[in-house]
């Protein structure tokens, strides 16, 4: 007879096969809509009942401690026209009146949960903008007129508040414990379809909004500062928008917001605001009617292999200083340069864009963050202090894809560029900062210069891998000491004064 710690381990490899086969037949048979089905009936037979009813009192568990804090929302916008059309010119003064209809804007509609007992509610800023009208409808059909509190378009978070008191409330969680494969609710208003539950899994975490083709879930395509989505399969339509995504501790972790589609509606992928970010702009919102956003004032770029070869970098990890958003910075005058990567903040690892975004985003404006950097080679520490601004960190375009290009012998062949000498009166006229140099004067779209920094006829090459580029025998004198495949780091500057570094692999 078998031992029960080995009994148990067996059921379980029955209840995981069970699971795979049916993952394997709805995947390669499109057998889809009956997937759970085929799970929990083939898990059922290998004795594994107890655990489905006890997954099953979960999932209704948390959609029943859920669902009373989360509540419909209506919006009338402004109206542009009159509903009877525009009244005709020759109509005399005294008989327009008649002529007159009140002014009937379109509805919308979205979701919104309660995270106060005294009425705040958190929703998506693309549900209220423009709102004449706001209007919530609770779980157990009590209606109330809304007020706007406050929204922030770069987040796409917004809060309003309904009058009264004892109002049931979520739970909030930390998406920074989240794991990819976690089951997640989804609670909102899809279609008209009033407290609508659906689940699915974690699909992503630190989804970029810069690279997504996302669409709103109720008024179309726009592009967002949030640097760290969460992805889910959990279904996602027209009228889930700010609706919590729920985990299984019954605990939100972001509110949806975005869905993945070429028709507005479900397609599979699904994107919400993590609650830590959504948290902090919500409480900016109360206490001051709009986000107080900290940033660096540096534009950033990421890490690639050229970047970790041009920068001595051990890994492709990090943000690359491109530049500051204006003259004297604190955190220019903390130390930080142009070239340097950041690795940490605070001792958090900064491995793409997001890691740094959202990890400044947290904190407040004032406060001090301690930054590790890289500076071609070499390991810093600064002490930065954070400043209030009203736009996201600036970030650059991602490299283009690379393309093998033939090797011609000349630098300025290799690179599909051509160069001529900085003259003073050129200098000034296109606004640059100094008159040493060579000015791009031509470029091939297929070159490689071109497909890593766009088209850079105008710009003026300052230096080369921090060697000061005079005039063109400068240029030509540095690119020929430089073999077949290896980076070569340019610091270029455009007609106007901004600079930024592009890395290059000589072809």
């Amino acid at each position: 007879m078998l031992d029960p710690v080995r009994a148990k381990f067996g059921l379980i490899l029955v209840v995981v096969a069970a699971f795979a086969g049916g993952v394997f037949l709805a995947s390669g048979m499109e057998w889809t809509s009956s997937l759970y089905a085929s799970i929990f009936s083939q898990a059922a037979g290998a004795g594994s009942t107890q655990s489905l009813a006890e997954l099953n009192e979960s999932f209704i568990s948390i959609a029943e401690a859920v669902t009373p804090a989360v509540v419909s929302i209506r919006v009338r916008q402004a109206a542009e026209i009159p509903r009877g059309g525009q009244i005709p010119d020759d109509v005399p003064e005294e008989f327009r009146r008649f002529f007159e209809q009140p002014r009937v804007g379109p509805e919308a509609g979205g979701t919104g949960f309660l995270i106060r007992e005294d009425g705040y509610i958190v929703t998506n800023n693309h549900v209220v903008a423009d709102a004449v009208e706001i209007q919530v409808v609770t779980m157990d059909r009590r209606q109330y007129r809304a007020e706007l509190v406050g929204r922030d378009p770069m987040t796409d978070v917004a809060v309003i508040r309904v009058d009264g008191r004892g109002f049931p409330t979520v739970r909030l969680g930390d998406p920074r414990r989240t794991r990819v494969g976690e089951w997640v609710i989804a609670v909102g208003n899809p279609m008209g379809l009033d407290f609508t539950v659906t689940a699915g899994i974690v699909s992503a975490k630190d989804r970029s909004g810069l690279n997504l083709s996302a669409r709103g879930a109720d008024d179309g395509t726009r592009a967002l500062a949030v640097e760290s989505f969460i992805q889910t399969d959990a279904a996602i339509n027209p009228g889930n928008s700010g609706g919590p995504l729920v985990n299984t501790r019954g605990e939100v972790i972001g509110i949806n917001t975005a869905i993945a589609s070429s028709t507005g509606y479900s397609q599979g992928y699904g994107f919400a605001i993590p609650m830590d970010l959504a948290e902090r702009v919500a409480d900016d919102l109360i206490r001051y009617g709009h986000w107080r956003r900290s940033i660096l004032g540096v534009s950033i770029t990421e890490v690639d292999p050229e970047a970790m070869e041009a920068f001595g970098l051990p890994s492709i990890a990090g943000a690359v200083v491109q530049g500051f958003s204006t003259p004297d910075t604190p955190t220019e005058r903390a130390g930080l340069q142009q070239g340097d990567v950041i690795v940490t903040v605070d001792g958090e690892p900064v491995n793409r864009l997001n890691d740094l975004q959202r990890t400044v985003a947290s904190r407040r404006p004032g406060e001090q963050v301690h930054l590790e950097v890289i500076r071609y080679g070499e390991q810093k520490a600064l002490d930065v202090r954070l400043i209030d601004a009203g736009a996201p960190i600036a970030t650059s375009p991602a490299p283009a894809p690379r393309v093998p290009v033939v090797r011609n012998g000349a630098p300025q062949e290799n690179l599909g560029i051509e160069v001529a000498p900085l003259t003073p009166g050129e200098a000034r006229q296109r606004g640059y900062s100094g008159t040493d140099g060579v000015v791009i004067t031509g470029s091939s779209p297929g070159g490689a210069l071109a497909r890593r920094y766009g088209d850079p006829r105008g710009s003026r090459i300052i230096s080369i891998d921090r060697q000061a580029v005079s005039d063109v025998a400068d240029f030509e004198r540095i690119l020929r000491a430089k073999s077949a495949g290896s980076v070569a780091s340019f610091l270029f500057e455009r007609p106007g004064g901004q600079q930024i570094i592009v890395n290059v692999r000589i072809p």
